[in-house]
């Protein structure tokens, strides 16, 4: 800087012995001196980006880290260029605007301004390579890692315009603290929204609610899908039709949703649905019956084995079965129940460690419910869709082996006359 001021003084000297009033001197001797000082630290930004740049690129290809790539993808060493020709501006303006002391204060409130945000910038910068960073640990990568960062920004930005507004207006930074307080209720109403996403953001992580990559059902918000971004003020579902669903963070706390999590950490994907059996169609069987569905593989032995029971019993009790109803019998609904319940736990893609239950429902309108409770080994959606269809394929047309039917209102057909 004294050498800048030397500087200044040989050439405002130089002018006045070149005939130039001192007024004009002062003018030119500031427009030499503003060039010159804002080339020389625009070749010195330059070469200090270049330098930093290009040491942390080399640094991050020879190291293991990932933090180092981030650092320069989010132009970190870019920025902190920056502030050495930043700091030398602040000491150079004394000198350069020396003639013109009324311009001095505003320069150095100006730059002292900039240099805020500049430390703003950097910061961000740090903020979002820890992002990206933590986002890569395995322990971390489904975590609302974006909503902490946010919070921090806003406190940085917050405090960085209070600093900003203090050096501008001249009033001592505590002083403005305490008028902000009486704008507290203001305060809180403008940024209600940002206070309940962080409470919100808070709570979501400490309980587990949601991570990213979970699959989420909010049918208040239309959401069917992956989350695929957690903010502060926001959860992003990509749904399974491939459009965005934006839903506030608070409504997680606030609203009943689904999370599918449980099921796909468990070892299969729920299958829950009914057959309606016609009730006319259920009936005894005969012994002729009881022969015939013999055949069938997987409940051959059963019925060998539950015929001689009954027979026994039977027997024993001294039965008139002149009429079907009298002692014990089978029905064809009991006998198509455990051939459903055998034909479950012969097939590949059921989970046998899971419970695998066929149950009888309340009677309906529509004829008697016969559910299918088990867990496809699959969980994909595709695949489990492709299993369910399958299993139902086979059950459908088996109906009508046991002499039942299954119920379905008629169609236009039903009345056509013959």
């Amino acid at each position: 800087m004294i050498f800048m001021e030397k500087l200044s003084h040989k050439i405002f000297d130089y002018l006045i012995d070149s005939g130039l009033s001192p007024e004009w001197a002062s003018y030119i001797n500031l427009a030499i001196l503003l060039i010159g000082l804002l080339t020389i630290l625009f070749l010195l930004d330059f070469m200090l980006r270049k330098i930093l740049v290009g040491l942390f690129t080399r640094l991050s290809i020879n190291s293991k880290t990932h933090f180092d790539d981030f650092l320069v993808k989010n132009r970190a060493p870019r920025n902190i260029a920056h502030i050495i020709p930043l700091v030398l501006l602040f000491k150079a303006v004394p000198f350069v605007f020396r003639d013109f002391p009324a311009a001095e204060p505003f320069l150095l409130k100006t730059i002292e301004v900039i240099g805020i945000f500049l430390f703003l910038w950097i910061v961000r910068s740090l903020l979002h390579t820890i992002k990206d960073f933590l986002k890569t640990l395995p322990s971390l990568k489904d975590k609302p890692i974006d909503s902490y960062i946010q919070v921090f920004m806003i406190f940085a930005w917050a405090f960085g315009l209070f600093f900003a507004f203090s050096i501008i207006t001249g009033i001592e930074l505590w002083k403005f603290f305490t008028a902000l307080g009486t704008a507290s209720a203001v305060i809180i109403l403008v940024f209600r929204d940002t206070i309940m996403g962080f409470v919100a953001s808070i709570q979501v992580s400490i309980n587990d609610m949601v991570r990213i990559g979970d699959w989420i059902t909010f049918d208040k918000y239309g959401a069917d899908g992956d989350v695929i971004e957690i903010n502060l003020a926001t959860v992003k579902v990509q749904n399974f039709d491939k459009t965005i669903t934006t839903i506030p963070t608070y409504a997680l706390i606030s609203d009943s949703f689904k999370n599918w999590r449980g099921m796909t950490n468990s070892g299969g994907r729920r299958i829950k649905r009914a057959l309606l059996i016609k009730q006319e169609s259920i009936r005894f069987l005969e012994k002729s019956d009881v022969e015939s569905l013999q055949k069938i593989e997987l409940i051959s032995e059963y019925l060998k084995n539950r015929s001689a029971d009954i027979e026994k019993y039977n027997t024993e009790h001294n039965v008139d079965k002149s009429i079907l109803l009298n002692g014990r019998n089978m029905t064809n609904i009991g006998i198509f129940r455990k051939y459903i319940d055998a034909y479950l736990n012969n097939h590949s893609a059921v989970n046998k460690e899971m419970t695998i239950m066929v149950r009888q429902l309340d009677p309906t309108s529509q004829g008697i419910p016969m559910e299918v409770y088990a867990f496809s080994i699959d969980k994909r959606w595709e695949n489990y869709e492709y299993i369910m269809a399958d299993i139902f394929d086979h059950l459908l047309a088996a109906i009508s082996y046991f002499d039942l039917e299954g119920f379905e209102l008629p169609s236009s057909s039903n009345f056509t006359s013959k």
